[in-house]
């Protein structure tokens, strides 16, 4: 469970951070950004470290290749302590990077290991998202492998 105090602080910078983003105002962003990566560096390895304050440090952080990073410690931490729902989401964010980033192979996995975890949770819609895609990415490979034997 996340300490109450750094859930509201993280869920505050979250909306400073949307609002920010809206409003294209960079010097704001990266101000909330540092205060949000503040709080999940503070906490590390403590008793108030949490997937969720890494997950959204993940879902601000600009540069995709340092944000499947993020995500990647905030899977370790949700494995750590078995938090399904946690993995099902992050994995589901770390697949949508891979396949922005043309790495399908790992968005599978990705979509596969969240499929997992997402069996053990209640929120349909994110099961259906992560179906959805799997389901996408598992058709386009059975395409080009088709094209490919055709060729």
């Amino acid at each position: 469970m996340i300490n109450t105090k750094i859930y509201k602080a993280v869920y505050s910078l979250a909306e400073k951070l949307m609002e920010a983003a809206r409003k294209d105002d960079q010097a704001e962003f990266d101000s909330f950004y540092g205060q949000l990566k503040a709080i999940c560096t503070d906490n590390e390895n403590t008793d108030k470290d949490h997937p969720e304050q890494w997950e959204t440090l993940a879902d601000f952080t600009e540069d995709l290749e340092a944000a499947l990073a993020v995500y990647e410690k905030a899977r370790e931490k949700a494995l750590a302590i078995n938090a399904k729902d946690h993995l099902s989401s992050i994995g589901l964010s770390m697949a949508k990077l891979q396949v922005d980033l043309g790495q399908k192979e790992a968005a599978i996995k990705s979509l596969e290991s969240a499929q997992v975890s997402a069996n053990k949770i209640e929120d349909k819609q994110l099961k259906a998202e992560i179906d959805e895609l799997l389901g996408c990415l598992l058709a386009g490979q059975e395409e080009s492998a088709g094209e490919q034997g055709s060729s």
